[in-house]
């Protein structure tokens, strides 16, 4: 299997002028320097090709540069910019009536157009204390959602995300993920797992911590992204929804990565049988041109004039290849999702009984994680090993990123194809090879 030598002469060049003027707190995972793309194909500033498992943190949904998302981009160009969201346009009231037609809810819909996912959880945060009257959240150990001063308080997967930070935004708790793999909580007798989070929920922090009616939402991952790519058992959202309608508290599905059909459906909650109040998205929607939104029941977007809003929101443009993804997503890609994503889970199931080091494979559709443990039965996270799986698949031509403690998501677009997956997951094993005999695994 070919080794390319990385990086190469240009790439060295651009990240040196990049170290000069960038900011250092984005955090680089290897020195990849993009040049151009082709659907799960990309290409650096030296020529070497690799296959992209990453899409750009799940974003580039249709691929790099689908001919009919880059069609609409330019279509769009031709006839206006940008006006703001202080006037109207028919991109914008389009894209709006297609998410109410998707919405994860049998009920009219009603949006508000963001820029990236932060601000769509922020947008949420605002319209949930409006709406219900009330301050306080509950939000979930191992979470990501987003790194702005409301968000960031949300997001509990790495303390140095709000590392000299403090105060963050007051009146959030959080609770244990209901993680199957690695349990927080000693599961009740006679519930599962899932229920016996939900059941920490009410007796611990609505008991001791905040009284529920002071408690405006719930905000959750419904697969969590930044902290594993970990799949909840199937009691749990039940048992939330439940625990939400109990106490009129909105259940907030923050589906920045996980919606879009990343699963095989186009919202990964759709999976568990409940249908939120607030539905968050962002990454895929646009094939990675930015956009955001927050979804919800239109009876729920009660908030005056003037109460939120931003210039960017309903950009045409972004707006233009939102249509343009979507489109592709409902006619080609959600069945693919679904079948070539069961084909790569069990081929990476295959690939777990020759690799003592791989624990648990698990996931949904295009959303899949592959967790790295020293010892199966202790399930001591390898975090040192999948940081070498990562760089050693860099090097051999794939392009992947790690999540949670010791785990690699396997993220590619949602075109990509079973012999693209085949030769992708070559590369992996061989990657795998490597840092199982560095580490002496065996």
């Amino acid at each position: 299997m070919k080794h390319l030598n990385l990086p190469g002469p240009n790439a060295k060049r651009m990240i040196e002028r990049d170290k000069k003027v960038i900011s250092p707190s984005y955090p680089r995972g290897y020195p990849f320097v993009m040049d151009h793309g082709k659907g799960t194909e990309v290409w650096d500033v030296d020529g070497n090709r690799f296959l992209d498992f990453a899409a750009g943190i799940a974003v580039n949904s249709t691929g790099h540069s689908h001919p009919a998302v880059v069609k609409a981009i330019q279509e769009q160009v031709e006839k206006f910019i940008h006006i703001s969201s202080d006037f109207y346009h028919d991109q914008w009231i389009t894209l709006a009536e297609k998410f109410s037609e998707i919405a994860p809810f049998d009920e009219p819909a009603c949006s508000f157009m963001t820029n990236s996912g932060t601000e769509s959880v922020e947008a949420a945060i605002k319209l949930a204390r409006y709406h219900t009257k009330r301050s306080n959240f509950v939000g979930f150990l191992g979470a990501f959602h987003g790194r702005t001063i409301g968000s960031v308080t949300f997001t509990a997967s790495k303390a140095n995300y709000k590392g000299r930070f403090f105060p963050l935004m007051n009146g959030v708790m959080h609770a244990p993920f209901p993680n199957p793999y690695r349990p927080l909580l000693e599961r009740i007798p006679g519930k599962g797992y899932g229920e016996t989070v939900v059941h920490y929920i009410e007796e611990e922090l609505f008991g001791r911590i905040t009284p529920p009616d002071d408690v405006a939402g719930i905000l959750i991952e419904p697969i969590q992204g930044e902290g594993g790519y970990i799949v909840p058992p199937p009691d749990f959202f039940p048992a939330l929804r439940d625990l939400c309608d109990k106490y009129g508290i909105l259940l907030i599905a923050d589906e920045v990565q996980s919606g879009m059909g990343r699963t095989g459906k186009w919202w990964a909650i759709e999976h568990f049988g409940v249908e939120p109040d607030i539905v968050l998205t962002a990454k895929g929607v646009a094939s990675g041109v930015p956009l955001g939104a927050m979804i919800t029941k239109k009876k729920v977007m009660d908030w005056p004039k003037g109460s939120h809003g931003n210039t960017f929101g309903g950009n045409p443009i972004s707006c233009a290849a939102a249509l343009a993804t979507i489109n592709l997503i409902e006619t080609q890609y959600l069945e693919n999702t679904r079948v070539v994503g069961a084909y790569t889970i069990q081929a990476l199931k295959e690939l777990q009984m020759r690799h003592p080091s791989i624990g648990e494979v698990r996931g949904l559709g295009f959303m899949i994680g592959v967790e790295f443990v020293k010892d199966r039965e202790t399930r001591e996270p390898a975090e040192k090993l999948r940081d070498d799986v990562v760089d050693f698949a860099f090097e051999h031509g794939l392009l992947t990123l790690g999540c949670g403690k010791s785990v690699i998501r396997i993220a590619p677009p949602l075109s990509t194809s079973q012999t693209e997956i085949d030769e992708g997951l070559e590369i992996f094993e061989e990657a795998i090879s490597l840092a199982e005999r560095k580490h002496k695994i065996e």
